[in-house]
């Protein structure tokens, strides 16, 4: 069950989320499974009102529009950007490789899905014995016309240089120029620096969402 709640605290309830408890569930193995429950929140912004800005990559690194040739390397700079991370409870998916490759394999067989919004980054620089998949974003237009930012995530030891600003601005030009004026993102909530990234550049929040997950009780 999926829990919303707006700026006015009207709260919507739809399939496949919910909140903050943990449920013991007994399973077939004699174990207990749990339901927990991760709180995110929903974040637009207006292209029209705050338009992305250029920004220089940092040296040593460069950033590759979407190719079907790199679906692996997109899937490898996610699974590694996110698997020691909380995304990983809230999506099991980013734990495991080859789960990270069904999934931007889903993605980018939508028809929905947004090339143009859609950026790899690379590590090129001196000593590097060689290319090191270190960013990813990814984009798909929602029914409502707006677009949809899917996994942006930086790999650890490549944070901090301004990396994850440069794909943002990349996969919002990309909307931008596809005629698109709003943009979308979920971030879990414990997740500061990247609310507070988003804050900056222009998004806001819009509603509150809990993510269901079921979990072994500990």
């Amino acid at each position: 069950m999926q829990i919303v709640i707006d700026q006015n605290r009207r709260v919507d309830i739809a399939p496949d989320c919910g909140y903050a408890r943990q449920i013991g569930i007994p399973s077939d193995t004699g174990g207990r499974m749990g339901t927990t429950y991760f709180k995110r929140f929903r974040m637009e912004i207006d292209l029209v009102a705050h338009p992305p800005h250029k920004k220089l990559v940092p040296g040593g690194y460069q950033l590759l529009p979407w190719d079907s040739s790199l679906l692996d390397p997109h899937a490898q700079a996610k699974h590694m950007s996110f698997r020691d991370e909380i995304d990983a409870h809230v999506f099991p998916c980013f734990s495991e490789l080859a789960s990270c490759q069904r999934l931007m394999r889903d993605i980018s067989n939508k028809a929905s899905f947004m090339p143009e919004a859609t950026w790899l980054a690379v590590y090129r620089g001196d000593g590097a014995t060689q290319e090191q998949y270190c960013g990813t974003i990814q984009g798909i237009r929602q029914n409502s016309g707006m677009g949809s930012i899917q996994n942006l995530g930086i790999v650890a030891g490549h944070r901090g240089l301004g990396l994850g600003t440069c794909l943002l601005f990349r996969a919002l030009d990309g909307f931008r120029r596809a005629g698109l004026e709003g943009v979308s993102l979920e971030v879990t909530a414990e997740n500061d620096a990247a609310i507070r990234l988003y804050q900056h550049y222009g998004f806001a929040i819009v509603k509150t969402v809990y993510k269901a997950v079921e979990m072994a009780c500990i």
